[in-house]
């Protein structure tokens, strides 16, 4: 299931019950975020995406919360389950491994599935129905305040399109956007990120302009995978053909030399001077803080296109659970395999929403030998955006990491802190308002695997208390004669 547009997804989700139409006059100055964050953090039967019909100084609605729940991130990246992600990415993978003749005969329509994930190229699109380039402006857009101490409004499911100026490489991130005024925003794209390197590449070539794009909307993959924290070298718009079974159309810009996805609702065109930089923020972040205020560069309009009847799709971060959650929930669940692959102890992974994604990182183990834990955290921190995990939790392979009750139990219960944990310092993220400097700081490695003769404990690990098998058997078939 592989939606066109977000059109196509927001049908969906009202077929499907998982759509409030808002018909009630609203404020974009913080009234919508507070609806929004109450019905995420409310009852499941009341979580839906929302679309805001009647949205005061603009004619456009306003899509939120639409990738806020499990089932709809799932149903947004084509599978009815988040763990299908895995088992896809898995069945990618192992085409890449040696085998028969016969296996990969079998897996010939996986395949085919590849040859059709490059983009396709198209002269006209949904996204130019519109185009405004004598005197374009921000000011129609119903871009959000979110939180009252924010330094004004922010675009914040953007994909931002820019080209490496050397070798032409494609990147696609998704960087928030502050409004500065009708014509020029705050670029927040951090320093670990591709369109940050492709920023002091035009600073190393001396490049007047970086061209840049921002596309509003889309196919619900593409704009996920703006967020996905793809190694370098992998085209965020091949990984999301891939993963919707077709390539995606795109078209190239107006005034700037940049192909954008021909199926978004509002294309943003301008570009970056890479000497320029202006102070950005604060901002109400993800991890229930409000960031601080920095220097980062400057997007300058020169262009907006967009449909006849554009929606308008935005999130809210704050203290989690939000919707940037389930979006990272879908990111963990697609890249255990490929972890799996250089680790293969690994048995499951979970980044809980109390931990912010970056700051608590559980891992269960196959343990097989003395240091073996921390074998695994090492490894983690030298992969990729993990570097920038606060604190990996290793656990035994029978261990549930998605119960926090159970894993909470394990990590206090099963180290001596003097043995257990490891201390380390390297790359954090930007946002970490507690880390020893901006982008840098401590890690913590905390081993709570069991400990045995491997790990030349002082005294015998006790026995796990468990019930007999025979006296559950008993009970469960008894249940009902105890009067529950």
């Amino acid at each position: 299931m592989a939606f066109a547009d977000l059109g196509e997804f927001v049908a969906h989700l009202e077929k499907h019950g998982q759509l409030q139409r808002i018909t009630a006059p609203v404020s974009r100055d913080l009234e919508i975020a507070e609806i929004t964050d109450r019905v995420s953090k409310g009852p499941a039967q009341q979580n839906r995406a929302l679309l805001f019909e009647r949205v005061e100084g603009s004619d456009m609605p306003v899509l939120i919360n639409a990738f806020g729940s499990a089932q709809r991130i799932a149903w947004a990246l084509g599978v009815e389950d988040l763990n299908d992600l895995s088992e896809r990415v898995a069945g990618l993978l192992d085409l890449k491994m040696p085998g028969t003749v016969f296996d990969k005969l079998r897996k010939l329509g996986t395949l085919f599935d590849l040859a059709k994930a490059g983009p396709k190229h198209v002269r006209s699109a949904p996204c130019q129905e519109l185009v405004e380039t004598a005197q374009p402006s921000l000011a129609s857009l119903p871009i959000l305040t979110c939180w009252p101490g924010d330094a004004g409004r922010y675009i914040t499911l953007p994909l931002v399109l820019t080209r490496d100026p050397v070798t032409g490489a494609r990147n696609v991130g998704m960087y928030r956007l502050q409004v500065y005024d009708d014509r020029t925003l705050g670029m927040h794209w951090q320093t670990h990120k591709g369109s940050a390197e492709h920023e002091r590449e035009a600073q190393r070539v001396a490049l007047p302009r970086m061209e840049v794009a921002v596309a509003l909307g889309g196919d619900p993959v593409t704009i996920y995978s703006g967020s996905a924290p793809l190694p370098p070298g992998i085209d965020e718009i091949v990984f999301a053909g891939w993963l919707r079974g077709r390539g995606v159309d795109m078209v190239r810009c107006k005034t700037i030399d940049v192909e954008v996805p021909a199926h978004a609702e509002i294309i943003l065109e301008g570009y970056v001077d890479p000497r320029e930089r202006r102070l950005e923020g604060p901002f109400g972040d993800h991890t229930g803080y409000y960031s601080l205020a920095r220097d980062y560069p400057v997007f300058h309009l020169t262009a907006i296109t967009r449909r006849q009847r554009p929606l308008y799709p935005t999130i809210i971060v704050g203290r989690p659970p939000q919707e940037d959650y389930w979006l990272g929930k879908a990111t963990e669940r697609l890249f255990l395999p490929i972890i799996r692959l250089l680790l293969p102890e690994v048995v499951d992974v979970n980044m809980p929403a109390e931990g912010i994604f970056h700051n608590l990182v559980i891992v269960s183990i196959k343990k097989r030998y003395p240091g073996h834990a921390r074998k695994v955290m090492t490894a983690l921190w030298g992969m990729g955006l993990m570097m920038l995990a606060k604190t990996i939790l290793v656990v035994s392979e029978h261990v549930n990491v998605h119960d926090l009750s159970e894993v909470a139990w394990r990590a206090t219960g099963n180290i001596d802190p003097r043995r257990d944990l490891m201390l380390i310092e390297g790359p954090m993220d930007d946002l970490d308002h507690a880390a020893l400097r901006h982008r840098y700081g401590g890690k913590m490695g905390i081993d709570a695997t069991e400990k045995g003769p491997l790990d030349d404990v002082a005294q015998p690990w006790p026995d796990e208390i468990v019930m007999s098998d025979a006296i559950k058997t008993l009970v469960t078939r008894r249940w009902k004669d105890y009067g529950f």
